[in-house]
């Protein structure tokens, strides 16, 4: 079980795997992609614009790691700075207001943890879009497609419906972060990675998602006209829902709920 859920943290950091911009790609068509946070700059780390998905618009946002070096240097490794969360608020809120679905990918490490992130304010921008995105008035659905890490993970994933890909792993911290706080030695990561319960199946038992992608035909057409077919039919389902933001609250309210033991 040790090496099993290691080998998961290995398959999501894949360089070959796809990204939030390949997903993109196959999935929607007409992608305009919109720019910056009206406060500060652009952040390549998270893309964001609007789509259309079958007939009808969407909001889509993706936290994007790049393949190459180059494209990983220029996207920062998928570690987003405060400015990208606020892009992607920006973008929800503008979705809200012209009734847009929004689907997100999210694929990093966790947010950027440079002093000119927390200068900016990183923690204040994902605490916001936690906050916002709770009382979103449309439909949102967030996929885990690589490493879902910590709040820079958790602020784009305040969703109705999360879902994970198979090898796609999803924690409070990284095992490596976690062996080094634990035991002063980051090279017990693959007893780290067990105890986080991290894997798709632990996230499923555990009320933290909703469903879990087979990870067959990964990165061909197969495999994206699946995902488009899934999110088209859930976007219905949801856009039918009444009460949006208050089965939202109930769902995160009933994360990590026991039964109560009567004496």
């Amino acid at each position: 079980m040790k090496d099993a859920a290691y080998e998961r943290v290995k398959l999501a950091r894949d360089n070959h795997r796809p990204t939030g911009l390949d997903y993109i790609k196959n999935i929607f068509q007409g992608f305009m992609e919109f720019h910056g946070d009206r406060c500060y700059s652009d952040d390549p780390a998270i893309v964001g614009g609007i789509a259309t998905l079958g007939k009808n618009p969407v909001t889509v946002i993706a936290i994007e790691k790049g393949h190459t070096a180059k494209e990983r240097s220029y996207r920062n490794f998928g570690a987003p700075h405060p400015e990208g969360y606020r892009k992607a608020l920006r973008l929800m809120k503008q979705a809200e207001k012209f009734g847009r679905p929004i689907i997100c990918f999210i694929d990093t490490s966790g947010a950027y943890c440079g002093v000119g992130a927390e200068e900016r304010g990183q923690g204040q921008a994902i605490a916001e879009n936690l906050m916002e995105m709770s009382t979103l008035c449309v439909p949102v659905i967030s996929i885990l497609i690589g490493e879902g890490g910590s709040g820079g993970a958790l602020a784009l994933a305040v969703a109705d419906r999360v879902w994970m890909l198979q090898n796609a792993v999803y924690s409070v911290i990284s095992p490596e972060g976690c062996a080094s706080i634990l035991w002063k030695d980051s090279g017990k990561a693959e007893t780290a990675a067990a105890s986080l319960k991290l894997t798709a199946e632990d996230a499923k038992s555990l009320g933290v998602i909703e469903r879990i992608l087979s990870e067959k035909e990964l990165g061909k057409k197969e495999f994206y006209d699946r995902i488009r077919t899934l999110l088209v039919k859930e976007i219905k389902t949801l856009t039918n829902d009444f009460d949006l933001v208050g089965n939202r609250y109930n769902r995160f309210r009933s994360l990590g709920v026991s039964a109560v033991v009567k004496e």
